[in-house]
């Protein structure tokens, strides 16, 4: 397996935004617990525009006119349609009820389990779109020392992806329609951490399409793959295929959860987790650069692709990615810990007469998205654009950044 390199790539292209948007809001959560579900998918129904609720399972959607109702769907959780009323500006309270599997309904796949995600991998150009494709999407990512925030950078972006018939990332592309960026002015941040291509990780960790970052048959000889049972997603049964290293590499591997869709055999999701036990394999894995003098420690490396089934094709929607690692100064005692967040979801889809973005309008897989973006203190900064929502911590956060300045 290689070293993550994304991307992050710029064009001119845009989807269309109208002039004014109705805003329908609310939070998502559990039926039973009460507990608030981050990361549900909240589209329209019949439509393309949807978003995903944040860590405190709130949402904000925007739409040209109050559509008939809304779709939220979570894995582990039956896909719930709500219906709208003329009056929009109610915060909606939307509780998804938890899926039970009858027994008599689960299907157990007897064989070995790669096979099963062989057989995943071969029926790819069936499952997934088979023309190019523009996604409107919105990034964050966010740096942070110990709980403390450094840096928030977040954008709209367009996702230019060809054809899955076709393996390969090597033609898709991102274009930044729209970014800021917000940086700590306390004094103690002396450690700038950077993300190497930013926006472009959806392409590089779309294992569907990207089978040279986990599912080529080099990588897979790597890994025990076994059944981990069943799941629901968007009211779709799901096999659950585990997977861990079998054997010693020279660079890291990961451990993680491919989920299936039992009808179609299309991935519906990947959970991934990188293998730090080996540290210096893990950080030569992670790093790219550091300042002299700084020691580096690999702590975490978790990835979230989520895709979602539509009218018969699979498309990509949401992917969320955390680095987490210690830094120590020769001299010092102690170490600090630093974190970077980076999500991105898809809000928007365009499936007929996408336009490649060209290849003079994007730029290197060294670049980093904070390099590319502004400051910008606007409080209407995102106008009519979908976004997701910040946190109460990252709200602050923002705020008092802006403050400051």
């Amino acid at each position: 397996m290689r070293r993550i390199t994304p991307l992050i790539l710029f064009v001119f292209a845009c989807l269309s935004v109208g002039a004014q948007k109705i805003v329908i809001s609310g939070a998502v959560t559990d039926e039973r617990t009460g507990k608030v579900i981050s990361q549900a998918s909240v589209g329209v129904t019949g439509e393309r525009v949807g978003v995903v609720t944040n860590d405190e399972g709130y949402f904000t959607l925007k739409v040209e006119e109050i559509p008939p109702s809304l779709v939220v769907s979570h894995l582990g959780y039956e896909t719930k349609r709500v219906p709208l009323s003329g009056n929009a500006s109610e915060a909606l309270a939307i509780r998804l009820k938890p899926t039970s599997i009858e027994l008599g309904e689960v299907v157990v796949w007897t064989e070995n389990p790669r096979d099963l995600v062989s057989l995943a991998i071969s029926k790819i150009p069936d499952n997934y779109s088979k023309s190019p494709t523009l996604y409107k999407c919105f990034y964050r990512e966010a740096a942070m020392k110990r709980k403390h925030f450094i840096y928030v950078a977040e954008g709209v972006v367009n996702m230019y992806k060809t054809s899955y018939k076709t393996p390969g990332a090597s033609r898709d592309r991102v274009a930044i329609e729209k970014g800021r960026r917000l940086l700590s002015v306390k004094q103690s941040d002396t450690l700038g951490v950077k993300v190497s291509g930013g926006p472009v990780q959806p392409l590089i960790f779309d294992i569907v399409k990207n089978p040279d970052f986990l599912l080529n048959q080099d990588d897979m000889a790597h890994y025990d793959f076994t059944m981990e049972g069943s799941a629901m997603i968007d009211d779709r049964a799901q096999y659950v295929v585990g997977i861990s290293p079998r054997e010693y590499t020279p660079w890291a591997l990961y451990y993680g959860k491919l989920y299936i869709d039992r009808a179609t055999l299309s991935f519906s999701r990947a959970e991934l987790s990188l293998d730090v036990h080996d540290v210096p394999r893990a950080t030569r894995y992670m790093l790219i650069s550091k300042p002299a003098g700084v020691r580096f420690k690999a702590k975490e490396l978790s990835i979230l692709v989520d895709y979602q089934y539509e009218d018969g094709v699979t498309y990509i929607n949401y992917v969320r990615s955390l680095f987490r690692f210690n830094c120590d100064w020769k001299r010092k005692l102690l170490s600090t810990g630093f974190s970077v967040a980076c999500e991105m979801v898809v809000t928007d889809r365009v499936d007929d007469g996408a336009v490649p973005i060209r290849g003079r309008d994007s730029f290197d897989s060294h670049s980093a998205f904070y390099d590319k973006v502004d400051y910008f203190l606007d409080p209407l900064f995102w106008e009519d654009y979908n976004i997701i929502e910040p946190t109460e911590s990252l709200d602050k956060a923002i705020e008092k950044i802006i403050k400051k300045y």
